[in-house]
C-alpha cells in the first residue's frame, strides 16, 4: 500500500474507534502532561546560539556570542577557538531577551582564519542549535549549524552552501517533530478531515498560511511578541478539540465544513511560532532565501511524515474495535483540549 491509498483510507476510517491509535494519541497527551512543568519545551519558538565572528585586518578578530538562558541561567555551553588565537582583555556580556551575549576581541597574528576549526563545547549534552557566522577579512562568509554529534566547523577556503541548506532542513524537520503544539494541531485536523482531497486542501492552506507569515516574520515586515503567539497557538489547539467534541456528538461544525479555512486562519499563528527559530538567531541577508525555502521544507517533511504515520496507523488497524478504544477514543480530544487550555492560560499569565 503506498501512502496515496492510505491517506484515502483515512476518511473511510476516522469514524470508527480504534483503540490502538486513541492509545497512540493519548501517550502523546500523556508525554505533554509529564512534562507541562516545563512548558517551554513544547513551545513553538526555537531558542538557538549564536556565534558570530568577525576577521579584521590587523590581525584582530571579534566575537559575539549569544546564548539562550534556561532556568534562570545561561544554557552550558562555550566556544573553543584554536589556540594561537590570543584574548584582548576579559571581554564583556549582558542579558538581552531572554539571552546571554557576550563580546570579545583577539589578537591572531598574522595567521588566518580559513582552515581553522570552531568547536562549541558542551553541545553534545544539549538539545540545541547553534547558528555559526564568520565574516573573513577579505570579504568571504561562512554560515553553518552545529548541533549535538556535530559540534565543530571548520572554516573553509571556499564559502559553500550545501551544509548549510541542510542544516536548516533539519532544523525545519526536527522542530515539527519535536514540537507537541504542531502535532496536537495536525492531530486534532485529522480527527476532524474527512476524504483524501479536503485532507490535502486542508494541509496545503496551512502549508501556505504559515510559509506567509514565517516570511513575513523573517523579513522584519511582521513583528508580534513571542508568548501572545504561543498563547494563541495554544488555543487554537483547545479550540479544535472543542470542535472534536461537537462532530462526535453528531453537530456539523464549522472546522468540518471548511476546514481549509480553519486551517489557513490557525497556519498564520503558527507561521509566526516557526519564525522564532530564524528571527531569534537573525538570519544574514545573503542567507535569507535559502534559510526560509529550507526550513519550510524540513516543516513539510516533518509534517507529512506525522500524517503518513497516523494514516497508515489508521488503515492497518481498523479493525481493532472494543469498549476500552471507545472510551479513550472520547476522552482524547478532551484530555488534549484540557492540556491545551492549561497552556493557554499559563502563557497568558507570563505576559499580562
Amino acid at each position: 500500500m503506498n501512502a496515496a491509498d492510505a491517506l484515502r483510507l483515512h476518511g473511510s476510517l476516522a469514524p470508527r474507534p480504534r483503540s490502538v491509535v486513541c492509545l497512540l494519541m493519548l501517550f502523546l497527551v500523556l508525554n505533554v502532561v509529564a512534562n507541562i512543568a516545563a512548558p517551554s519545551a513544547f513551545a513553538d519558538e526555537i531558542r538557538p546560539a549564536l556565534l558570530e565572528i568577525e576577521e579584521r585586518p590587523g590581525g584582530w578578530v571579534d566575537l559575539a556570542w549569544k546564548v539562550p538562558i534556561v532556568q534562570g541561567a545561561p544554557e552550558d555551553m562555550t566556544p573553543v577557538l584554536p589556540d594561537w588565537l590570543v584574548p584582548v582583555g576579559s571581554g564583556s556580556g549582558r542579558p538581552v531577551s531572554g539571552s546571554w551575549i557576550e563580546y570579545r576581541t583577539y589578537r591572531g597574528g598574522d595567521q588566518p582564519l580559513t582552515g581553522a576549526a570552531i568547536r562549541i563545547e558542551g553541545l553534545n549534552a544539549l538539545p540545541t542549535d547553534v547558528l555559526v557566522r564568520i565574516s573573513l577579512q577579505d570579504g568571504a562568509e561562512h554560515s553553518a549549524i552545529l548541533r549535538s554529534g556535530n559540534d565543530t566547523f571548520v572554516i573553509p577556503e571556499q564559502p559553500t552552501r550545501i551544509e548549510l541548506a541542510v542544516s536548516y532542513w533539519q532544523m525545519g524537520t526536527i522542530h515539527i517533530l519535536e514540537g507537541f503544539d504542531h502535532l496536537l494541531f495536525l492531530l486534532t485536523l485529522l480527527l476532524i478531515v474527512v476524504g483524501l482531497w479536503p485532507l490535502l486542501k486542508t494541509v496545503t492552506a496551512f502549508t501556505l498560511a504559515h510559509s506567509l507569515t514565517l516570511a513575513l516574520a523573517t523579513l522584519g515586515i511582521v513583528n508580534i511578541p513571542p508568548a501572545p503567539t504561543e498563547a494563541v497557538i495554544s488555543l487554537s489547539i483547545m479550540l479544535l478539540a472543542v470542535e472534536v467534541v461537537r462532530k462526535a456528538g453528531g453537530v456539523t461544525t464549522l472546522s468540518e465544513r471548511f476546514p481549509w479555512l480553519i486551517a489557513f486562519t490557525f497556519g498564520l499563528v503558527h507561521g509566526l511560532g516557526f519564525a522564532g527559530a530564524l528571527s531569534e538567531i537573525g538570519v544574514p541577508e545573503n542567507d535569507v532565501p535559502l534559510a526560509l525555502l529550507m526550513f519550510n521544507l524540513g516543516v513539510e517533511t516533518g509534517q507529512v511524515m506525522f500524517v503518513i504515520a497516523v494514516s497508515l496507523l489508521l488503515s492497518g488497524l481498523h479493525r481493532i474495535h472494543g469498549r476500552t478504544g471507545h472510551m479513550v477514543a472520547r476522552a482524547t480530544p478532551y484530555a488534549i483540549g484540557g492540556i491545551a487550555a492549561l497552556w493557554t492560560l499559563e502563557r497568558v499569565h507570563s505576559f499580562l
